[in-house]
């Protein structure tokens, strides 16, 4: 059999206390979850962290745990002998066991013992365990936070089996994306976690929000940023134009005289908050030219070069 130690696994001192524990966890976890890491052994680091969390978390497990003493990371050892009878006891096959499997057969022993009042005499039956944890990224969209929005989502939860083996068990949830929802808000759906032991409530699902980037807009906090490509005659003549926005199409008129990076703001037209304020949405202006021209169209320009009086570059004779 080999030795798997629970603690290196996390990364945790073996005095490490549950809150070190849990912490730990949820940051491996997150860091190796299939849909996070591109790593090619993610899956299978993901599962390592979640066996280790499940023995640590529960104060029972983890005593008997402790009770193998210390060896090194993936060592042949042969469990004590007091493991070994409860072990056979449990009526399974000692000859081809992991440390995940010894540890469930002997909780299952234990268990048998405890109901059938065996050796030491009847015990009281064990205290009901709350279930684990866990907590996912939600991909969001600025459309979904801008109005809210009701989305399914597919997750691969880890699930204890009834030997206590765990495995991937695929669950849909619909959700609710609250409008005004901010990066990094974190929706709980309590009870949807891992299972109870003896009785014990479910644990709770946590979907931490991940905003996507967006082809039109950039964020700031609650406002929103939009360039805003203009042809030269309209910055220099002004205009109107039809301006994007989250909330549809309005119409903005562009001052004559307006020059390239000048920011154009639309109040109330940002993200909402959940205090019921709104961003503003900002038109970042850059002027911009045709990259062909017609034979008129040039000769337009070469006219306008020969009798326009503007020099866009006089600064630089006066800092001569």
């Amino acid at each position: 059999m080999k030795y798997v130690d629970y603690y290196k696994v996390l990364g945790v001192e073996r005095d490490a206390t549950q809150a070190d524990i849990k912490k730990a966890y949820r940051k491996l976890a997150h860091a190796y979850h299939p849909d996070v890491s591109k790593s090619p052994d993610a899956e299978e680091k993901f599962k390592e962290v979640a066996e280790a969390y499940a023995t640590l978390k529960d104060p029972e497990k983890r005593a008997a745990y402790d009770e193998l003493g210390r060896h090194p990371q993936g060592e042949d050892f042969v469990p004590p002998e007091q493991w070994q009878e409860q072990f056979r006891q449990s009526g399974a096959d000692f000859s081809d066991v992991d440390l995940a499997d010894l540890l469930a057969a002997f909780a299952a022993a234990q268990r048998s013992a405890e109901a059938g009042g065996r050796g030491h005499g009847r015990r009281h039956a064990p205290p009901p365990l709350r279930g684990q944890d866990f907590e996912f990224t939600l991909p969001v969209t600025l459309e979904q936070i801008y109005s809210g929005a009701e989305t399914e989502v597919s997750l691969q939860i880890p699930e204890y089996d009834a030997q206590g083996l765990l495995h991937q068990a695929s669950k849909t949830f619909r959700i609710h994306i609250p409008k005004g929802a901010t990066d990094g808000q974190r929706l709980r759906l309590p009870g949807k976690g891992g299972a109870g032991l003896n009785g014990g409530k479910p644990g709770d699902l946590y979907l931490a929000m991940k905003l996507q980037p967006h082809k039109l807009y950039r964020v700031d906090g609650k406002d929103l940023y939009l360039d805003l490509p203009l042809a030269p005659w309209e910055a220099v003549l002004g205009a109107s134009v039809r301006i994007p926005t989250l909330g549809g199409t309005v119409e903005m008129k562009i001052p004559a005289g307006t020059v390239s990076g000048r920011k154009l703001r639309l109040g109330g037209r940002g993200l909402p908050a959940a205090t019921g304020s709104q961003g503003d949405q900002y038109a970042v202006v850059h002027i911009d030219v045709p990259r062909t021209v017609s034979d008129e169209e040039r000769e337009l320009y070469t006219r306008l070069a020969s009798v326009s009086s503007y020099q866009p570059r006089s600064h630089f004779d006066a800092g001569a």
